[in-house]
């Protein structure tokens, strides 16, 4: 499931373009994670960078910044009533889903002890990972364009080398391939596409003026070309808890592993 890093630009960049809008222009749902504009309950865990709120690495305040400016003038320029938007301080990059909703409702139903297990076992693909990498380096990664979801806008983004990809790639496998994991009911479920959402889509009008708004995307990507980006640098990745898509959170026994 796993590519190379170019294919992983070329799969990736095809999103980003034109032609990818217009087809899933056809395909957008309201998601069933808000109604009414409001965030439901969604509860679940996931391995991500820290979020804006928590990220207190200097030099990332100017790419999330960077990021709410763009998110505004999406919201600017697209019907507001379509597109609800993730509150920015929630902004971050998943790594790795790990179990959400139903399926984690009915895992602590069965097993009391289920978070605690998913945490230690977390911990373990951490130490994992540290084996390999045992002299901590950042992960950088830049904005390759705007990517549509049935139900979601995102922004993807490019590793800046095929090493800080690889690295990512690795932690994923010390993850999804730990057998102990699995056997809670983890596992990897499509190719890795490093994103950041920034909205969802709520209610789609019935006469959806498709061409303006692929349009709209293009025009902002071609911004982005002519501009000297704004790097996100990881320099960690952290177990985290959520219990909707707009609050994401850490206890302080959680598991975090320096990339």
């Amino acid at each position: 499931m796993d590519e190379t890093y170019q294919d992983y630009l070329n799969r990736v960049a095809k999103l980003t373009r034109s032609a990818s809008y217009h087809t899933q222009l056809h395909n957008l749902q309201p998601s069933p994670k808000f109604k009414e504009g409001k965030a439901v309950a969604f509860p679940g865990y996931t391995v991500n960078s820290p979020t804006w709120a928590q990220d207190d690495y200097p030099a990332n305040q100017a790419f999330y910044q960077h990021l709410q400016t763009l998110q505004e003038q999406l919201l600017g320029e697209i019907n507001t009533e379509m597109i609800i938007p993730v509150p920015p301080e929630s902004f971050h990059l998943t790594i790795a889903d790990l179990i959400w909703e139903e399926t984690y409702r009915d895992a602590v139903v069965r097993d009391e002890n289920f978070d605690e297990k998913l945490r230690d076992r977390i911990a373990n693909s951490f130490q994992q990972y540290e084996q390999q990498y045992q002299t901590p380096h950042p992960v950088q990664l830049q904005i390759l364009g705007f990517t549509l979801r049935p139900r979601t806008l995102s922004v993807a983004l490019l590793p800046k080398s095929e090493e800080a990809y690889q690295k990512l790639l690795h932690l994923r496998r010390t993850i999804y391939q730990n057998s102990d994991l699995i056997a809670l009911g983890i596992e990897q479920q499509y190719p890795y596409t490093a994103h950041i959402t920034l909205g969802y889509f709520g209610s789609i009008p019935e006469h959806l003026d498709r061409d303006r708004i692929a349009k709209t995307l293009d025009r902002l990507n071609d911004a982005e070309l002519d501009r000297d980006p704004d790097l996100l640098t990881l320099q960690q990745a952290e177990l985290h808890k959520f219990s909707d898509m707009t609050h994401y959170y850490r206890e302080a026994n959680f598991p975090v592993v320096k990339l």
